[in-house]
């Protein structure tokens, strides 16, 4: 049995925005506050938005999907993880974990305010957070993986270079650096080892059978390949698969039809009632 911290949370009005957007802030189980944004469009269930490494709320994709489920009548929260954007904590490479008790302290704040999480939609490295989440907790019924990745042992060579495991073992740690040579993060030996302890096949297998998947991907993309996504469809019984022809790893030139499959997949879920 799983028990639950009743947490507290502060709402303000969003500077710049509409009455229809709120800044929300909510204690996670850490005690560091998640700071994030709900689109209010009326609907007591709400989709939460969640981004993926080194973003956040403010994400182009994540301000998009929230317009469009927006526009769609469907109500959405897009949040800032710990360590990320406006919210407090420390980030880490890893803390996939973690991310997913940042989720459940969003789903909690909602459901104590008499309103309820009918979906959770993540991208990327928050695609894999989501579908974590699913298989820790079974209570949100439909989870939708953009560009998520299947293995997180692959891509670690391209973004970290070909000796890191000799390197962080011995230094401890590696630092990621931007084009113009400064230091971007650092990932600890002990981050790192969060990601590789991670089985996403297992994961899988742990979600309930009802639980609805939704998995887009762009088969440009050239940071998390689009088999990927195949892996999933093989393994999810109750999977939906649309693949976005041109799009990269972050649709960079296919923005709008991402958030227009998804809020029409959305809303589709609604009108069933599967919620």
């Amino acid at each position: 049995m799983v028990t639950h911290e009743k947490p507290s949370s502060e709402m303000v009005l969003a500077v710049g925005c509409s009455i229809q957007q709120q800044k929300i802030i909510i204690p996670n189980k850490y005690g560091n506050k998640l700071v994030g944004i709900l689109h209010e469009a009326g609907t007591k269930e709400i989709v939460v938005l969640c981004h993926g490494l080194r973003a956040s709320k403010e994400d182009n994709i994540m301000t998009q999907l929230a317009a469009a489920l927006e526009n769609a009548g469907i109500s959405s929260f897009r949040f800032d993880f710990t360590g990320n954007g406006e919210s407090e904590g420390s980030f880490e490479f890893g803390n996939y974990w973690r991310e997913v008790d940042d989720i459940h302290s969003v789903a909690q704040h909602f459901h104590e305010a008499n309103r309820r999480v009918m979906a959770i939609i993540g991208h990327s490295k928050g695609a894999n957070v989501v579908l974590l989440y699913a298989s820790k907790y079974h209570d949100i019924k439909t989870v939708a993986n953009l560009s998520g990745r299947y293995d997180l042992k692959a891509g670690l060579k391209d973004r970290l270079g070909k000796n890191f495991m000799k390197k962080i073992r011995k230094e401890g740690f590696i630092e990621l650096k931007t084009k113009s040579g400064s230091v971007d993060y650092c990932i600890t030996e002990e981050s790192l080892k969060d990601r590789l302890s991670i089985d996403m096949h297992e994961a899988c297998l742990q979600i309930d059978k009802e639980c609805r998947f939704f998995t887009v991907h762009g088969d440009a993309d050239t940071i998390i390949p689009v088999g990927d996504a195949l892996e999933f469809a093989k393994i999810l019984p109750n999977h939906k698969l649309h693949i976005v022809e041109g799009a990269d790893h972050v649709y960079t030139e296919h923005l709008a039809e991402l958030a227009s499959i998804v809020a029409n997949f959305m809303k589709e879920t609604f009108a069933k009632g599967q919620v």
